[in-house]
């Protein structure tokens, strides 16, 4: 089994309320051979909700609010549940402060990246969970 960011699936759990459906994370949930999650979600987050990324190991909101515990309790949810299903394999939102792998925006919420994990990949690489994103599908 693998597991997915909804919103790549399709799902609207993005913080804006959107989706950024990829037609090959779709099919693998199509298929059954996938589960998607939203680890902000899990977290208790809201959709919509306000942007956040990662600034100096915390996860903050573009009002200032820290976020950080919300984003590990989700991270926390989405890797028990990858483990129930026996999942070595993540496909994870690029650039997101919960599922981006090798890129995140800069805390600076202007549209920089810079190398790093979200809290969600960080954790499933930490677990021996191969992590990837749609943009390497």
């Amino acid at each position: 089994m693998i597991i997915v960011s909804a919103c790549l699936a399709g799902l609207h759990c993005r913080y804006d309320g959107g989706e950024k459906t990829n037609d090959t994370v779709k099919q693998l949930v199509a298929e059954g051979k996938a589960i998607p999650v939203c680890p902000e979600q899990l977290g208790g987050l809201t959709t919509p909700r306000l942007p956040c990324e990662i600034k100096d190991g915390r996860v903050m909101r573009r009002d200032g609010t820290d976020v950080t515990a919300q984003f590990t309790r989700g991270a926390t949810e989405c890797l028990a549940l990858a483990g129930l299903v026996g999942a070595q394999t993540a496909i994870l939102k690029a650039d997101s402060p919960s599922c981006g792998c090798g890129s995140i925006y800069d805390g600076s919420f202007t549209g920089r990246r810079v190398p790093g994990d979200g809290v969600f990949a960080a954790a499933c690489i930490a677990s021996g969970i191969t992590v990837k994103t749609e943009e390497d599908l």
